[in-house]
């Protein structure tokens, strides 16, 4: 079985993430949305609720699974059996970042391929940190975030 694993923050989990995950799965037959726990990063969401957020999201899709790992992404990779690291490229400097990050994983688990995908054109803007912003000022993040995602029920689970 082909198994990729997406990392990310995924506070909140955006119409951009949903578009790689849709374009993974035409490659992949699985796809581990993994969310990276950053203790030293001030979040919108929590972990738990990032997770049920996502689980809720692809809830009738047996090919999408979400964890929450703390460890180096190819060593989460390697434990839950994925071959290929998906990441999601908006620009030229994503690309930079992403290019980096690539090489140092082939360097540290040789097994595991990076495949970068192309956000498309019409959600390049779509960022986790843009919707932070805009939220905190008190704007409308709806044509952002997947259909039916209300980031303040989120909020209200814990």
């Amino acid at each position: 079985m082909r198994t990729a694993i997406f990392p990310g923050s995924f506070d909140p989990f955006t119409r951009g993430h949903e578009a790689i995950v849709s374009q993974a799965l035409s490659l992949f037959d699985k796809v581990i949305i993994a969310i990276g726990d950053n203790i030293g990063k001030k979040s919108l969401l929590t972990p738990q609720q990032r997770l049920r957020l996502i689980e809720s999201l692809y809830a009738d899709n047996e090919r999408v699974e979400a964890i929450v790992y703390s460890t180096l992404t190819g060593e989460a990779a390697r434990t839950m059996g994925a071959n290929a690291i998906i990441r999601g490229v908006r620009n030229t400097i994503d690309f930079e970042y992403e290019r980096t990050l690539a090489q140092t994983n082939k360097r540290l688990f040789p097994e595991i391929e990076t495949v970068l995908l192309l956000t498309p054109a019409f959600l390049a803007d779509v960022s986790s940190s843009a919707v932070r912003e805009l939220l905190a000022f008190g704007h409308s993040v709806e044509d952002m975030l997947p259909e039916g995602v209300d980031l303040n029920s989120c909020k209200n689970q814990e």
